[in-house]
Parts: structure tokens; sequence; C-alpha cells
């Protein structure tokens, strides 16, 4: 009978400690994202979108930006904040499994930036530039430093 070896702890590469600063920042903005949004309330978000309809002249009643208008409300902010601190947490505790060399974190990261692939795909197809290659090279990046690590921990 043949034993795989499984090595939980591996020591961190550079890799691992890239991405989990490249997480811990965006759980970071995350936060303060969060944080600035609870403060601020839907009053600036409101005044934004108003303004965008104003400036190009559309029909305040018909249409996306004046559907999303009305559907800025407090609780919806409360819900969105809600949302984007489970994000920061999970980016910052992803961050810190990255950092310590952690199994759990590396199939976290793996498996949560592979799940971005089809829709970079999909933008690709519908806005093909610079920029939608980029996040794609990227998102493919972390995939394969994470896998490789996983890999690594199997023998």
């Amino acid at each position: 009978m043949t034993e795989t070896h499984y090595n939980p702890a591996p020591r961190a590469h550079p890799g691992l400690h890239v991405l989990a600063l490249f997480e811990g920042l965006k759980g970071f903005l995350a936060l303060i994202a969060a944080a600035s949004l609870e403060v601020l309330g839907p009053q600036p978000l409101r005044n934004v979108i108003s303004g965008l309809i104003a400036r190009f002249n559309l029909d305040p009643d018909h249409g996306t930006l004046p559907s999303l208008l009305n559907a800025i409300n407090p609780g919806a902010v409360h819900l969105a904040v809600a949302v984007v601190t489970l994000y920061a947490i999970w980016r910052l505790v992803e961050a810190w499994g990255l950092w310590r060399a952690k199994a759990w974190a590396s199939w976290l990261g793996c498996v949560g930036t592979a799940a971005y692939l089809p829709l970079d795909l999909y933008a690709l197809y519908h806005h093909p530039g610079w920029h939608t290659w980029l996040v794609l090279a990227i998102n493919l990046a972390v995939v394969a430093i994470l896998a490789r690590d996983l890999l690594k921990r199997r023998h």
C-alpha cells in the first residue's frame, strides 16, 4: 500500500508572502470601504447618482440609474456594509493563513480565485483590452502559485 505523505506546514515561499500582502491589502481596503459607507450613509451615493442622471440628461424616472437611485436606502446600505465586512474578514483571515503557510489558506485562495476565472473570460470576450488581460493574468498567476503550494504539500 502506497502512502501519500502530506506536509501540513512547509516553509512559506516568497510567492505566498506576496499573496498574503495582496490579500491583506484587499481586506484592509474593504474594511475602509465598509466603515466609510456606514459613516456616510446612503445620501452621498444618492447625490452621485442624481448628479450622473443630471449630467447625462437621462430620464429621471426610467432606466438603470433611476432604479439604482430608488434602491439606495439605509437598509440597503447596512446590507452592503455587512457583505463588504464579511469579504474583508475573509481576505484578512486568508492573508494571515497564507503568511503562516497554512494549507487551508491555500485552498481558500485557490478555489476563491479560480471562481473568478469564468467571469474574467466573459469580460475578456465582451470587453477585450489590456486591463481585462491583466486581471486574467493576475488571477491565473494566483491560482498557479496556490496550486503549486498545494501540490508541494502532497509530496
